[in-house]
């Protein structure tokens, strides 16, 4: 499905922040007609993950450092609180489940290349928050966290740093671990605790990474 593909290559950062969205070049690129582009590009923006604008066409967002930083505020405080509920509903296959991904996350420490390790994290990532959601066992909570989650994507991945959060893969990780903790101990203000800061954190890393590349 061509929305699928599109937007899969958005929250990679495939397009660059404020970049063009070429109808015909789309249609040159992918091989398919108009009427596929036009509706992927009109459901993208529906999501917050493109604009359209008119009389002159559709292009990836530009947020202001404030924007960002504000939307991991509220970001944490809804990831927080979901993880609160998950500690009292989480079982224990679930939580193997959760252990299993994050081990997945631990081995890219391993991985030389930092663009294979930023890619691993993203996917990787999204599958240890989405147990968690499954966890907390409210499908509308977990809906809203997926779009947030894609906003959250394409964010890191238009910050203009390269392979974002690849250096950051094992403290990341280690988050995910006291998160992990708290779920297995049924500690709500804990997890949510964690949970919060693990997200808001994003930011600082982000920081961090282009203060490291000069920007």
């Amino acid at each position: 499905m061509f929305y699928d593909a599109l937007k899969e290559r958005l929250l990679e950062g495939g397009f660059p922040s404020g970049s063009r969205l070429s109808v015909e070049a789309l249609k040159a690129e992918y091989g398919v007609s108009k009427q596929p582009i036009m509706d992927a590009l009109r459901r993208l923006a529906a999501d917050g993950l493109v604009e359209i604008i008119p009389q002159v066409g559709c292009r990836v967002p530009v947020y202001e450092r404030q924007d960002v930083e504000d939307f991991f505020a509220v970001f944490g405080g809804m990831e927080g609180a979901v993880a609160g509920v998950a500690a009292h509903r989480c079982t224990a296959p679930q939580l193997e489940d959760l252990i299993a991904a994050n081990a997945e996350i631990g081995l890219l420490r391993a991985e030389p290349d930092a663009s294979a390790r930023a890619h691993g994290y993203r996917v990787l990532n999204r599958r240890f928050h989405s147990l968690v959601h499954e966890m907390a066992h409210s499908p509308v909570v977990a809906e809203i966290s997926r779009r947030m989650w894609d906003m959250s994507d394409l964010l890191i991945n238009t910050s203009g740093i390269q392979q974002p959060l690849a250096s950051a893969v094992s403290d990341r990780h280690d988050d995910h671990e006291r998160i992990i903790a708290a779920l297995r101990e049924r500690d709500a203000e804990a997890a949510r605790r964690e949970m919060e800061a693990h997200v808001v954190g994003t930011v600082t890393v982000i920081r961090t990474e282009a203060g490291a590349a000069g920007q």
